[in-house]
Order: structure tokens, then sequence, then C-alpha cells
């Protein structure tokens, strides 16, 4: 017996405010740090610190060898939660990043691969802005080892479900 799917349904679905739970966690897809990464990062961001660009002053730095900038292994976990299933479901619900906090635990060295850990954390309906709410984000960015590189909160702006008319 064959049942009938519906991709366009479930390609349209969508999570509001409302659908969001606190406590809900998800992980994201890895992602190796390549050196084309930091080198890049450096032109882009003009950050070319010797930490970074430089292997024989990196060599004699406490971490022994260069280290991705913080900022890039915070793009890298922003790409890294784009591409979450749930996080998709959201788009066109998030209404905009408010605010970013973050506290870098450990370097990321070249060649080391990261994830996301996302967790749902307090929400509350803005009194500001009617029909939306602020949902903090907990983004953990883990490395291959399973060790906390970075502890982020993200507070966004969402749109609440709108009431069937």
């Amino acid at each position: 017996m064959s049942t009938s799917f519906d991709l366009n349904e479930h390609l349209n679905r969508r999570l509001y405010f409302d659908d969001i739970e606190e406590g809900q966690s998800w992980i994201s897809p890895r992602r190796t740090v390549t050196e084309a990464d930091v080198v890049q990062f450096a032109g882009i961001s003009g950050d070319f610190n010797a930490l970074h660009t430089d292997a024989v002053f990196a060599q004699a730095h406490p971490f022994g060898q260069r280290a991705a900038h913080g900022m890039l292994t915070l793009a890298i976990a922003s790409g890294l939660t784009t591409r979450m299933p749930v996080y998709r479901l959201m788009d066109g619900a998030r209404y905009a990043l408010v605010e970013l906090r973050c506290q870098w635990r450990k370097p990321v060295f070249i060649g080391d691969t990261i994830y996301v850990e996302l967790r749902i954390g307090k929400k509350k309906l803005s009194q500001k802005r009617p029909g939306t709410g602020r949902v903090l984000m907990h983004r953990i960015i883990k490395n291959q080892h399973d060790e906390v590189v970075a502890d982020t909160e993200w507070t966004t702006l969402m749109t609440c479900r709108k009431e069937d008319a």
C-alpha cells in the first residue's frame, strides 16, 4: 500500500514564535576549518593578526600553532545553523537578530571540525512590537572532541503565528 506525500506542503511549513519551545535542542552538520577559510577571512576582515597568519610567530605562542579568528568561528557557526532543517523552517518568521553574546572557551585550529548545538532558551512576547516575541537561542560551538570552543547567545525577534480569521 502506498501513501501520498505532499512535498510542497512539507517544504512550505513554517515555525513561528508560538511553535518554538524552551529547552528544545538540535545538532548542526559539521564543518572543517581550512587554511583557505583563515586566509580569506583575514582578507575580508582586514585582520592579519600574526596568530592567524604567521606560522612561525604562532609556534612561539602558547597555542603552538595558528588559530582561526574568533569571528570566523562565529561566522561558520552562523552558517552551520542556517543549514539545520529546524532553522530553515523558521525562515520568514525570524524578524531580526537583536542581540549577540559570545564567550570563546578554546581556540579553533586549522583542521578542526566544528558543529553547533542549538538550544532554545527563554521566550518573551515583545511589548514594543505586537505580534512578535524574543527567543534566546544558545548556540554552543563544539570541536571534533566535543569540547566547547564558544558559548553564544543569539536573541532573535520572531513573528507570532497569526490567528485564523
